[in-house]
């Protein structure tokens, strides 16, 4: 019976509900995204009229960084120590401590273009 309701949901609009939660969460996601697959010439802001900002944006930090944020963090730290070891990886390791802090808190965060 499951089965035949969930082809049924599928059928009759489960698949738009599906894409725009995947849109919505490529929108949503964009920016951080963005920034770490192309961080040079662009710095993290902090912005204290986020519109999440305050009590709900610390909330929503404090979540982030328990179902993701710290390994992700984690990483970027171990990924900066090996690229620490050359000159030419010190420019690229100094990024990565920006990505760790970012991935830490990321809620109220905003990635502009450097002037």
């Amino acid at each position: 019976m499951r089965l035949i309701l969930n082809i049924l949901w599928l059928i009759f609009g489960g698949w738009i509900s599906g894409l725009l939660w995947l849109l919505g969460g490529a929108i949503l996601a964009l920016t951080v995204v963005g920034y770490s697959f192309w961080p040079f010439g662009r710095e993290i802001v902090w912005q204290d009229t986020h519109p999440v900002a305050g009590c709900v944006g610390v909330v929503l930090n404090v979540v982030w960084f328990v179902v993701a944020g710290w390994y992700i963090a984690l990483t970027h730290l171990l990924i900066a120590v090996a690229e620490f070891v050359s000159i030419i990886g010190i420019p690229f390791a100094l990024k990565d401590l920006e990505l760790a802090k970012l991935a830490l808190a990321p809620v109220g965060r905003t990635i502009r273009d450097k002037a």
